[in-house]
C-alpha cells in the first residue's frame, strides 16, 4: 500500500471520508503528499492516486494506474483501473467501469452499467449511462447522450467537422454525427422515421431535418 488514511476527513451525503497521505513515493507522487479523500482502504490500491478535491466513497475502485484528481468524484460500484484518468467536475458512479487509457473529464457523467475505455474521451457535459460503450478513440463531448446499449466507437485521427447556427451545433466524426445533444452513427440518421425525429425534439426539429438531412449526410460522405 502506497499511503495511509489521514486524521483529516469530510463528510458527503452522511459518509465519512479520509484524506490520503502518501507514505512511499512512485510516479509523481512523493511519500509526504497528501492526496484527495475516500471512505476506506478498499477505495484505492496500487499506483492509483486520488488528489485534490477529488473523492471515492462506496463500494467504488480506483486501482492499477489510475488517477482521480481535480473535484471529481468516483462513488457507489463503479471502477477506475489501468491508466485511466477521471478529472475536473467528473463523477463515475453506478456500476460504471473507466479503464485502459480513457479520460472522463469537465462536467461528464458517466453511470449506470457504462463502460469507457481504449483511449475515449468524455467530457464537457456529456453522460454515457445505461449499458453504453464508449471505446476505441471515441470522442464523446458537448451536452451529447449516449445511453441504452449504444456502442460509440472508432479512431479519431481526422479532425471533427463542426457545423454551427443551423439551429442545432453539429460535429461530424469519422464514425458519428452529434446534432444538439443527440449522438448517433451515421447509418442510424440515414434511416431514423418521422416519427424518431419527432421523439427528438417535436415537429420543428422534423420540419428542420427534411431541410438539412442531405446538407448534413452529404458533407459527412464528402469527408470521409
Amino acid at each position: 500500500m502506497n499511503y495511509k488514511l489521514t486524521d483529516v476527513s469530510i463528510k458527503v451525503f452522511g459518509r465519512k471520508l479520509f484524506q490520503i497521505e502518501a507514505i512511499v513515493s512512485f510516479k509523481n507522487v512523493k511519500k509526504g503528499d497528501k492526496g484527495g479523500y475516500i471512505e476506506s482502504k478498499k477505495n484505492l490500491s496500487g499506483n492509483a492516486w486520488v488528489s485534490g478535491n477529488a473523492r471515492v466513497s462506496g463500494n467504488a475502485w480506483v486501482y492499477g494506474d489510475a488517477w482521480v484528481y481535480g473535484d471529481a468524484w468516483v462513488y457507489g460500484n463503479a471502477r477506475v483501473s489501468g491508466h485511466a484518468w477521471v478529472y475536473g467536475d467528473a463523477w463515475v458512479y453506478g456500476d460504471a467501469w473507466v479503464y485502459g487509457d480513457a479520460w472522463v473529464y469537465g462536467n461528464a457523467r458517466v453511470s449506470g452499467h457504462a463502460w469507457v475505455y481504449g483511449n475515449a474521451r468524455v467530457s464537457g457535459h456529456a453522460w454515457v449511462y445505461g449499458h453504453a460503450r464508449v471505446y476505441g478513440d471515441a470522442r464523446v463531448y458537448g451536452d451529447a447522450r449516449v445511453y441504452g446499449n449504444a456502442w460509440v466507437y472508432g479512431d479519431a485521427k481526422k479532425s471533427p467537422i463542426n457545423i454551427i447556427s443551423l439551429k442545432y451545433n453539429i460535429t461530424i466524426l469519422d464514425a458519428q454525427i452529434q446534432i444538439g445533444c443527440e449522438f448517433h452513427s451515421k447509418e442510424d440518421w440515414d434511416k431514423f422515421t418521422n416519427k424518431e425525429i419527432l421523439s427528438m425534439d417535436g415537429k420543428e426539429a422534423l420540419k428542420w431535418w427534411k431541410i438539412h438531412k442531405s446538407l448534413i449526410l452529404g458533407i459527412y460522405n464528402a469527408n470521409r
